[in-house]
């Protein structure tokens, strides 16, 4: 447990953030369908991250994790999965599950790959669904829809795969990122409105630095031509939105100044626009093409519709206790399959420090006041660790309970957050 001490003088700080998670573990994939060596740099080492080149490498697809340059150099296959039998452990990484389900069934073999007990919880049917339409064979080891996932490797054919939008971005980005090795065309069709788009566009504009085009009708159905490849190229990965999130916050929250370099206004992460959400709750936002500034201000709350970016609604949760006025949030359903029910987590532990907070199928809803001093749970879920360490920042007596939990994606963080204090 750690205890987060309050700032007493005025934040002014200038922080790089690490990587974007969601890139890296992207350009892992595409790099290894690649034929030949690629470079990732400024990549993202995390658990997150290490158990997708450890598949990768368990797969017969060499990584080389050169960690002090922040560098992945990957050895592709041209499509191919040398080893035909498998058996991946994954932790609680999403991406990891999802994106090797859909490359996995390009193999010749039988694969499994399992988690953590909550990973086991997690659903993955509809992106089963998906491949077997694209004529995959590929199941649920426990018939429950969630892993352990079972592929019988034997290519893909491609054709039409008709998938449920409001679940999870990441099944889209998985069947689009293995779909040019496909025998045939494949066209992903849209089933009601898709959640988090930006992570499709993240998704597409990896794919087409890759070499490979998708055609994008309106998020209604996608069109990739069979017979792409992707090309090996040095990638730089940009900085992570998300972990930005937090460094945003802490200025909003202690009417401070922090600037973020290493990623800017030509950004497509969902999460930068988090900015935005901060502008309208009175903060000043000043943008450049590779960094953003945010200066806290008189806070108020706002009625938002938080739904193309789930990743940082707990850190929005950790301003609203600062706002004047209630802060409601919406169409934020999925965030009840990730690491943990985080709605009903940050209900919990919002209500533990005495914040009055109401829980909505699709969100929440949030009285400020002053936070009581609480130790607070974190569910093994990284960003309860970090966005509720902000509440700390202004707080006496908030603690955190298991804060390795961030090592998830950011292992560093808390030295990070410590760091503002000597605005750095």
């Amino acid at each position: 447990m750690i205890e987060i001490k309050p700032i007493t003088g005025t934040i002014d700080a200038i922080v790089t953030v690490p990587g974007s998670k969601s890139y890296t573990n992207r350009a892992l994939i595409t790099a290894a369908l690649a034929n030949g060596q690629s470079m990732i740099t400024n990549a993202l080492f995390s658990d997150d991250t290490k158990y997708m080149a450890s598949g990768l490498n368990i797969l017969g697809i060499p990584i080389e994790e050169q960690q002090d340059a922040n560098r992945f150099v990957v050895h592709g296959k041209g499509g191919i999965i040398p080893v035909n039998q498998a058996n991946l452990f994954i932790g609680n990484a999403g991406t990891a599950m999802r994106f090797l389900t859909a490359m996995l069934t390009l193999g010749n073999g039988v694969y499994e790959i399992d988690g953590v007990m909550r990973m086991r919880q997690r659903p993955i049917q509809d992106l089963l669904d998906g491949l077997r339409q694209l004529g995959a064979g590929v199941v649920s080891k426990n018939n429950n829809g969630c892993p352990p996932v079972v592929i019988q490797g034997k290519g893909l054919n491609g054709g039409l795969a008709v998938v449920k939008g409001d679940l999870s971005s990441q099944y889209f980005s998985a069947l689009l990122m293995t779909a040019p090795y496909a025998k045939n065309d494949v066209v992903i069709e849209v089933k009601g409105n898709l959640v988090s788009k930006r992570y499709v566009d993240m998704t597409m504009a990896l794919m087409h630095q890759f070499g490979v085009m998708v055609e994008n009708n309106n998020y209604k159905t996608f069109f990739v031509k069979s017979g792409q490849r992707y090309k090996a190229i040095h990638y730089e990965v940009e900085g992570d939105a998300s972990a930005a999130s937090y460094f945003f916050a802490a200025a909003a929250i202690t009417s401070g100044k922090v600037r973020i370099v290493g990623i800017g206004s030509n950004s497509l992460q969902g999460d930068i626009h988090f900015v935005d959400v901060l502008k309208n709750m009175g903060c000043d936002v000043t943008i450049g093409g590779n960094w953003i500034e945010i200066k806290g201000n008189t806070l108020h709350g706002i009625d938002v519709d938080m739904g193309d970016m789930p990743d940082v609604v707990q850190t929005l949760a950790a301003v609203a206790v600062f706002a004047r006025g209630k802060t409601r949030v919406r169409n934020v359903k999925n965030m009840r399959i990730k690491e943990t029910d985080r709605i009903a987590a940050v209900v919990n532990e919002l209500r533990r420090m005495g914040i009055t907070t109401v829980e909505y199928e699709d969100g929440f809803e949030i009285e400020p006041s002053s936070p009581q001093p609480a130790e607070i749970e974190t569910y093994d879920d990284h960003r309860m660790a970090m966005s509720f360490a902000l509440i700390g920042l202004r707080s006496h007596g908030i603690s955190i309970k298991n804060p390795e939990c961030v090592s998830k994606t950011f292992p560093d963080y808390f030295q990070r957050l410590d760091a503002l204090r000597d605005g750095k």
